[in-house]
């Protein structure tokens, strides 16, 4: 099948790319290599998935023409985001990148692309709020401008299909981690400081929460899963992610046993809009995706510490 990956130089974007490729698919990628972090770690993830056959595409969803990337296509993941909890990161950029951008690219289908079969929107557990642990039909609690923004572009694509039959389905995805990852996340913020005898800024009372740390691979598992499902997934909401949850000070002492040192942990306030507890209940998606996440935490950040001292530091 022909498709197009939004947000392809991000993290996930990127392996999902890949992965497609891997597949037998022809992969368009598209992204606007943002500044939000720092783009040479997008250009490098680009020059990685190119190398695989991707077709890459340097536009803008929420300024740019959109006709000719979803012409054609069979199947649009639509990836592309502001991402993040970040008290410096204006509202509008949220609205811009997350909404605005989705809204496009909904026009762009809806006057380019008579081929589509799914659009894949890949949602967030920001959506429920501060405790995500219920199924999809939890009522959305969203507490930061993320969640909110991401809500609203979801409730959108999947209001094109309720009132003009756009095929559309969404992922909301559980704390992601693996190479490639952002670097102000966690676990890469984490790792780099370790390695680089830095303080490692810790904020107050985030040890003692809950996460689905979820690695790539197995997110991505679930997002391609779809592809042989369409018919199943159309209209629906799915969670994609561990539904077994550790606290982030357990991942925190990980990561110091695999690196081999302690971190010199400094606590800064606490956080505005961070969650407190996620557990995926991934009960649908195992049920109609077939979705079995089985990496563990030791085992992909294992992979991630490799990734940094080899491809960011090395």
């Amino acid at each position: 099948m022909n498709i197009l990956v939004t947000g392809a130089a991000g993290f996930i974007g990127s392996h999902l790319a890949e992965r497609l490729v891997d597949l037998g698919h022809r992969v368009r990628g598209l992204d606007c290599l943002t500044d939000y972090y720092d783009p040479a770690l997008k250009r490098m993830n680009v020059e990685d998935i190119m190398r695989r056959g991707v077709e890459f595409l340097p536009l803008d969803l929420a300024g740019d023409d959109l006709a000719e990337a979803v012409r054609d296509v069979d199947i649009i993941y639509h990836a592309a985001a502001q991402p993040g909890i970040s008290a410096t990161t204006p509202y509008e950029s949220y609205v811009r990148n997350n909404l605005t951008a989705t809204y496009r690219l909904l026009q762009a289908i809806r006057r380019s692309s008579d081929a589509l079969r799914s659009l894949i929107y890949l949602s967030t557990s920001s959506v429920y709020g501060a405790e995500a642990t219920g199924p999809e039909t939890s009522e959305p609690k969203p507490t930061s401008y993320y969640g909110v923004t991401k809500l609203a572009a979801e409730q959108l694509a999947l209001a094109y299909y309720r009132e003009q039959g756009l095929p559309v389905c969404s992922l909301r995805l559980f704390s992601v981690y693996g190479p490639r990852e952002r670097p102000e996340k966690l676990y890469p913020k984490l790792i780099r400081c370790i390695l680089e005898d830095r303080e490692f800024p810790l904020y107050e009372g985030s040890e003692q929460h809950w996460r689905s740390y979820t690695y790539v691979g197995d997110a991505v598992d679930g997002l391609v899963a779809v592809l042989d499902r369409l018919e199943l997934c159309r209209g629906e909401i799915f969670n994609i992610g561990s539904d077994t949850a550790i606290t982030t000070g357990e991942g925190i002492r990980l990561v110091e046993e695999i690196v081999g040192r302690p971190a010199r942990k400094v606590v800064q306030r606490r956080r505005p809009g961070d969650q407190l507890r996620t557990q995926a209940d991934i009960y649908k998606a195992r049920r109609i995706l077939g979705y079995n996440p089985s990496t563990s935490p030791r085992e992909g950040l294992e992979r991630e510490v490799a990734w940094v001292r080899e491809r960011v530091l090395g």
